[in-house]
């Protein structure tokens, strides 16, 4: 029987992005220090004018900086700049559980997953506001749909990585739609993942939410649409020429019926349109067709540059 592992057998490493957290920041130090004793907590700050950085540094933390202004742009730093066997992402709002890191590193490491997610759960209306949870299933629902995958939570900032899918994911979001990203980056990869339930509260007294619900839900909806055109371009092109062809067609409907009575097409600006939309509607067919041979080719380059990337290896102690 081979022994269980343990966590001190790996380099973990903590991300936590901030952007004005000094009312939270030193409990998220503190409390993962506290459940991953072994793991360095590295806090990034994000244009902090709050003081978030001495905080976080005094509680215990490497603090690095990052100027460019978003959580997108503060992930890809964080992925470039930080080796480490296994990855702990983390919001540094205070509002995820750190008591559950442990539960989901060992789930990621005895399962063999790439990614855990932290499913949250909560009974605290300010903790999870309606229109955000609507917006989340809304979002989640759309995603699982045209990816067919059971997740969840996909909006979920508490999250363990592997280090092939961190040094594998090219980050190209620029702010909260950077979650949106990482799910899709695992589903289209088809790399293993799982969620774990995970306690979630509201902010302290003093921490306000970044987050806008309307601006912030429509970017990731625009996210999804973005990248479902890159990830499926045969079934996204072939909808647009499908709904195209359906508009010359019903242009072209009367013509043809005049036509067939008279013999003659008094309409011809309608009769040039109609002919128009058609081929442009073949030309977004033929452009689907392409793309997926792209995206095809693309993802197997992607593969390849993940296997390339070592497994999680145990550190063995020295003799």
């Amino acid at each position: 029987m081979s022994e269980t592992p343990s966590l001190t057998d790996y380099n973990i490493a903590v991300l936590v992005p901030c952007h004005n957290e000094a009312v939270t920041v030193e409990a998220v130090v503190q409390g993962f220090r506290a459940s991953l004793p072994t793991a360095t907590v590295y806090v990034y700050d994000n244009n902090c004018t709050d003081g978030t950085a001495a905080i976080a540094r005094a509680a215990g933390a490497v603090v690095r900086t990052e100027r460019l202004a978003g959580k997108g742009n503060v992930v890809r730093r964080m992925f470039s700049d930080i080796e480490a066997d296994i990855y702990v992402m983390v919001d540094g709002d205070d509002t995820y559980d750190a008591a559950a890191a442990p539960e989901m590193v060992e789930r990621l490491i005895t399962g063999g997953y790439d990614l855990v997610s932290g499913a949250r759960v909560t009974d605290i209306a300010k903790a999870y506001r309606p229109g955000h949870r609507f917006g989340n299933r809304l979002l989640t629902s759309i995603v699982a749909w045209i990816f067919n995958s059971q997740v969840t939570d996909m909006l979920s900032g508490y999250r363990v990585f592997s280090r092939r899918f961190v040094k594998s994911f090219p980050v190209l979001a620029r702010g909260f739609e950077i979650e949106t990203e990482l799910t899709v980056h695992a589903l289209e990869m088809r790399l293993p993942t799982d969620e774990v339930a995970t306690a979630y509260k509201d902010r302290p007294p003093g921490s306000a939410s970044k987050l806008n619900t309307i601006r912030d839900g429509f970017r990731i909806f625009l996210t999804i649409l973005i990248l479902v055109k890159e990830e499926r371009p045969l079934p996204f092109f072939s909808l647009v020429a499908l709904v195209i062809a359906a508009a010359a067609i019903l242009l072209a409907v009367p013509l043809i019926e005049t036509f067939i009575n008279t013999g003659t097409v008094p309409r011809l600006p309608t009769a040039i349109l109609s002919t128009g939309l058609m081929i442009l509607s073949f030309l977004s067919l033929a452009c689907g067709f392409v793309l997926d041979t792209v995206t095809h080719g693309r993802r197997e380059l992607k593969r390849l540059f993940y296997l390339a990337q070592p497994v999680p290896a145990r550190h063995e102690p020295k003799s």
